[in-house]
């Protein structure tokens, strides 16, 4: 229901266009409101910030896509006034979807949705003999399949196991490669995949495997960036780091009734820190 203090301030007809909008500004403590009007979408903001929201919205547009935006709808995660039952819901999803995830981002999601279905048909076990680490970590098991290496990261145990993993991929790992290109993106999946798979097998054998070592990785990556580095755009909320610090904690007791992949979230979330420690330097450097 519309309320008196609100007022018209733009009429789109993109709906992921005012929904991303709408996020952004509610974190600047602005009222938003999207009505259906026609095939259009009418953003309604409050009247005493009108001047703040109309501006915004002239740097919004000019780049849609920009990380604090992503982040923002990221934190906010509300559902609006938007028809759900829109036919353009799914393909405005979807262009959303693209939108925020580069070509690197799209591969390492693809291939581990490729594996898990593969693994669901009924291949789980020759799969996993391909991609597990090595019983034994030696050169010569290396040179005879260095794919072993990061192979464990893309396999996952359950429903639940990938769509985590997966999503906290596309949402960092999309943002990270819009600010930093695709080899930034191609080089902390590496390193974070190398450090949490090769400590994880030191610690409890070859017997694992997921994405999660590479997103804590991200996570610190992102969480020490956007603390050292702020107008780069790249931050994550208080509330998530510290969802994911507990959760990372909470795999050390026997609390939970499955078996965490502890080690791998410890040492890729201090990999990420490290490398964006690194990146801090680097960029400092050169700009001196």
């Amino acid at each position: 229901m519309m309320t008196e203090d609100l007022r018209p301030l733009v009429s789109v007809q993109h709906h992921n266009i005012v929904l991303l909008f709408c996020d952004y500004i509610r974190t600047l403590e602005i009222k938003a409101q999207i009505i259906t009007e026609g095939d259009d979408f009418v953003i309604y903001c409050s009247q005493d910030k009108y001047d703040l929201a109309r501006t915004e919205f002239k740097q919004f547009i000019e780049q849609p896509h920009h990380a604090k935006y992503q982040q923002a709808a990221w934190k906010n995660g509300n559902v609006t006034d938007v028809n759900s039952g829109s036919p353009a819901l799914f393909s405005s999803f979807k262009e959303q979807f693209f939108a925020h995830a580069g070509l690197i981002t799209l591969i390492i999601f693809g291939l581990c949705w490729l594996v898990f279905i593969a693994s669901e048909l009924g291949w789980a076990r020759a799969i996993f003999n391909q991609l597990q680490f090595y019983p034994q970590l030696t050169l010569e098991q290396i040179m005879r399949a260095p794919h072993r290496l990061l192979g464990p990261a893309l396999f996952h145990f359950s429903w639940l196991h990938i769509v985590f993993n997966t999503m906290w991929w596309w949402q960092l790992g999309g943002s990270i490669e819009k600010i930093f290109g695709k080899a930034s993106l191609l080089k902390l999946f590496l390193a974070t995949a190398l450090a949490s798979n090769v400590g994880q097998f030191m610690v409890d054998g070859p017997s694992f495997g997921g994405l999660s070592g590479v997103v804590y990785g991200l996570v610190g990556y992102v969480w020490w960036l956007g603390w050292l580095m702020p107008e780069k755009g790249l931050s994550l909320s208080k509330p998530i780091i510290g969802f994911m610090l507990f959760w990372l904690l909470l795999g050390y007791t026997s609390i939970l009734p499955f078996n965490i992949a502890n080690t791998a979230h410890l040492l890729g979330l201090v990999s990420g820190c490290c490398l964006a420690y690194i990146k801090v330097l680097k960029e400092k450097k050169h700009a001196s």
